[in-house]
C-alpha cells in the first residue's frame, strides 16, 4: 500500500470524501500506477491481476472526467460477464454519485426495455459485449459521444471469443476517445488488441512480470483417490473458515456436487451460466450474505466475483492452466487479505499439475506422479505457505441436522 494520498494524485475532493466514507483512505499500487495519468486524460494500458484494486482505479478516473451535465452515455466500459459487470457498477457507485454521476449494468439475462431506458439516461455504462450490441441494434442509444473507454478482464474477453464484438463496438465510439485497458497478461492477443486501441498509451507494469500465485494465500494440493473426493471436500469444509468458493469443471457437475454435499449435511448453492440471472444474484446474495456459506461454480459464473469474505477457494475438478488456476485462486486473498487455496488432486493428476505448480512457483511436493493416493479422511497435503494455516476467520463445520 502507498503511502501517496489519493488527493496527491489529483483526485477531487468529492470523490476522496466518497471513498473515505466507505473506508477507503490510501491508495493500492495499481491505482497509485494509473489514476494520475487517467485523471489527467492519457491512455492507460495496465497489467494488472484481479483483486489489485484496478476497478476503483479506473472508476476514479471515470468520476473526475465525465461531466454531470454532459451527453449521454459518456463512458463505456466492457467486461467478460454479467457477475462482473454488476460488481463493477457496485464498486463504483458510490464515488460516482459525489459527482452526480449515474451508473448502468448493461448484461443479458434481463429485460430490454427497462436497461435500454436506463442505459440512455446514464453518464456510464458497465456493459458485456452480447447486451451491449443487442441494445445498440436496437437504437436504444449510440456511443457516438463516448469520451472514455474502459476494456477491463481484456484476456478473459479474449478467451470467451468476444474479440469480433470488441471490434465492433470500439469501431462504434469516437477515435478521439481516451482508452484504459486492464488486463492479467499483456502477452499474445492482449498485448495487440491493447497497442491497437490506444494512442501513446503509458504502460503500467503492476505485479510480477512472470505469472505467480498470489504470496498471501496458503496454497495446498491434497492427494485423494477420484471416488472419495466428495469425502475429502467434506472434510475441508469442516474446518475453521469464512466463505468458500468451490469450482468445478462443468454446469451439471456444480448441480450434482450440490446434491452430493446435502447428503453429507453441507448446505451449498450453485452459480452457472444455465441458471437465470435472478437465481444467479440470490445465490451471490446468499452467500455474500453468509446465509451459504459454501458456492459452488464454474470457471465463467465464478468471473468476477469479489465477495470479500472468501476465506478459502477449492479446485474440487483441478483447472486446465496455470492462468486458470490463479484466476481461481484470486479469489481469495484479495487487496492484501490472506486466504487458503486447495486443489483436489487423484493419482493420474500429480504429474501435470507438479509442473502447472512449478510454473507458478509454488512448492507442491507432488514428486512425478507415482505416489499411493490417500483414500477419504486421510488425504496427505503438500503446502506452501503453511505459516499461514492456523489463520482462519470463523469456524463453520458441516452438521448432519442440517441435511
Amino acid at each position: 500500500m502507498s503511502a501517496e494520498s489519493f488527493a496527491d494524485l489529483g483526485v477531487s475532493r468529492a470523490v476522496v470524501g466518497a471513498l473515505s466514507a466507505a473506508g477507503i483512505t490510501r491508495p493500492f499500487a495499481i491505482q497509485q500506477s494509473v489514476i494520475r495519468d487517467a485523471v489527467a486524460g492519457r491512455d492507460v494500458i495496465a497489467k494488472s491481476p484481479t483483486g489489485s484494486g484496478k476497478t476503483l482505479a479506473f472508476g476514479i478516473a471515470l468520476a473526475e472526467r465525465i461531466a454531470a451535465d454532459g451527453p449521454r452515455p459518456a463512458a463505456l466500459v466492457l467486461a467478460p460477464t454479467r457477475e462482473l459487470a454488476t460488481q463493477i457498477v457496485d464498486e463504483i457507485r458510490g464515488i460516482a454519485h459525489a459527482r452526480a454521476l449515474r451508473v448502468t449494468a448493461v448484461y443479458g439475462g434481463a429485460g430490454l426495455v427497462k436497461q435500454a431506458r436506463d442505459a440512455a439516461a446514464s453518464h456510464v455504462l458497465v456493459a458485456t459485449p452480447g447486451r451491449l450490441e443487442d441494445l445498440l441494434a436496437r437504437g436504444a442509444f449510440s456511443l457516438d459521444r463516448i469520451r472514455m473507454l474502459v476494456l477491463d478482464e481484456a484476456d478473459r474477453m479474449l478467451d470467451m471469443g468476444f474479440r469480433p464484438a470488441i471490434d465492433r463496438i470500439v469501431a462504434a465510439c469516437p477515435a478521439s476517445r481516451q482508452t484504459l485497458l486492464f488486463s492479467a497478461t499483456l502477452d499474445g492477443e492482449a498485448g495487440r488488441l491493447a497497442q491497437r486501441y490506444s494512442d501513446d498509451p503509458v504502460i503500467c507494469q503492476h505485479g510480477p512480470r512472470e505469472r505467480r500465485a498470489n504470496a498471501r494465500v496458503e496454497h495446498r494440493f491434497v492427494q485423494v483417490a477420484h471416488e472419495h473426493r466428495v469425502e475429502a471436500l467434506v472434510g475441508e469444509l469442516g474446518c475453521d473458515r469464512d466463505l468458500t468458493l468451490v469450482f468445478v469443471r462443468t454446469k451439471r457437475g456444480a448441480d450434482r456436487l450440490v446434491k452430493r454435499l446435502a447428503a453429507h449435511g453441507v448446505d451449498a448453492v450453485a452459480m452457472h451460466g444455465d441458471k437465470s440471472q435472478r437465481q444467479r444474484e440470490q445465490a451471490l446474495a446468499r452467500f455474500e450474505s453468509g446465509a451459504i456459506d459454501t458456492l459452488v461454480a464454474t470457471d465463467v459464473a465464478a468471473r468476477g466475483i469479489d465477495v470479500e469474505r472468501i476465506s478459502h477457494v477449492i479446485n474440487f475438478d483441478p483447472p486446465a492452466d496455470s492462468e486458470t488456476y490463479v484466476h481461481r485462486i484470486g479469489r481469495t486473498g484479495r487487496a492484501g487479505r490472506e486466504g487458503v487455496g486447495i486443489t483436489l488432486l487423484s493419482a493420474d493428476q500429480h504429474s501435470d499439475f507438479a509442473k502447472l505448480a512449478g510454473q507458478l512457483g509454488l512448492e507442491h511436493g507432488l514428486g512425478g506422479g507415482s505416489r499411493r493416493p490417500a483414500g477419504a479422511g486421510s488425504a496427505s497435503h503438500a503446502a506452501a505457505s503453511t505459516d499461514q494455516r492456523s489463520r482462519r476467520r470463523s469456524r463453520h463445520r458441516p452438521s448432519a441436522a442440517r441435511a
